[in-house]
């Protein structure tokens, strides 16, 4: 069996001696992994970063097999991060959440463009790109089945002044409409349902809205803990916060 597709760079880790286990998502056949011939050593390795992406074409004897790569570059946006502590981490946490959450071998082509236009603007140091980073985690709990309803109050109805999040629900609350228990509700920043500028408490505010429902429904009933990638990126915005 054989297919050709192009892919983004989740996962590479050494198997044997000198080969490597690569995890793509790619467009058309979701996450996928194979093996890489020669993928641990010097010469192969600088294509496997997380975020680079790929032209690829899988071959096994039968669909269920593990399988194996062949690869070719299109973008090595890894290398462009090389020099970007923010970026790079942006990058290392989106890919490790997909690598996480995401279903083997189950197409998500919004999340792959989603995806790939964040690489684009983490690459180009794009004033929004973090902004587009906390919507790309939104994304990813929507398409896993958990999105957020922030269009309207969840108390009463209203489309603005929106300041809070439901923790249970995941549903807006209004400023006006919150009361006394305001303090038990996740603060809603203002660039996710409006076109307003994100500060980096906003950012902060954003990743740790997302955070919550990912811990609850994609991270703890799998056991596992978020990317160190997505700590290192909650570090560099408490910094700039503070």
């Amino acid at each position: 069996m054989e297919w050709r597709d192009e892919g983004i760079v989740l996962t590479a880790r050494r198997h044997g001696e000198g080969d490597a286990l690569l995890s793509l998502l790619t467009f058309a056949h979701g996450r996928h992994r194979g093996l890489v011939r020669g993928g641990a050593g010097r010469r192969r390795r600088p294509l496997l970063q997380s975020g680079n992406r790929l032209a690829c074409t899988w071959r096994a004897r039968l669909p269920e097999h593990l399988g194996h790569w062949t690869l070719e570059p299109l973008r090595l946006y890894a290398a462009t991060l090389l020099e970007d502590a923010v970026g790079l981490a942006a990058v290392g946490s989106a890919c490790g959440l997909l690598e996480l959450g995401l279903a083997e071998r189950e197409p998500h082509p919004r999340l792959y463009a989603a995806l790939l236009s964040l690489l684009d603007h983490l690459a180009a140091a794009a004033p929004d790109r973090l902004a587009r980073y906390v919507r790309f985690e939104l994304l990813l709990l929507e398409e896993l089945g958990f999105g957020l309803d922030l269009s309207a109050c969840a108390v009463s109805g209203r489309t603005d002044d929106l300041a809070w999040v439901s923790p249970k629900t995941g549903r807006a609350v209004a400023r006006t409409a919150a009361g006394r228990w305001a303090p038990r509700l996740l603060p809603l920043p203002p660039f996710l349902v409006a076109d307003a500028p994100a500060t980096p408490a906003d950012l902060l505010a954003g990743l740790r809205l997302t955070g919550h429902f990912l811990e609850r429904h994609v991270l703890a009933p799998r056991e596992r803990l978020q990317p160190l990638a997505r700590q290192r990126l909650l570090a560099l915005l408490e910094r700039s916060a503070a």
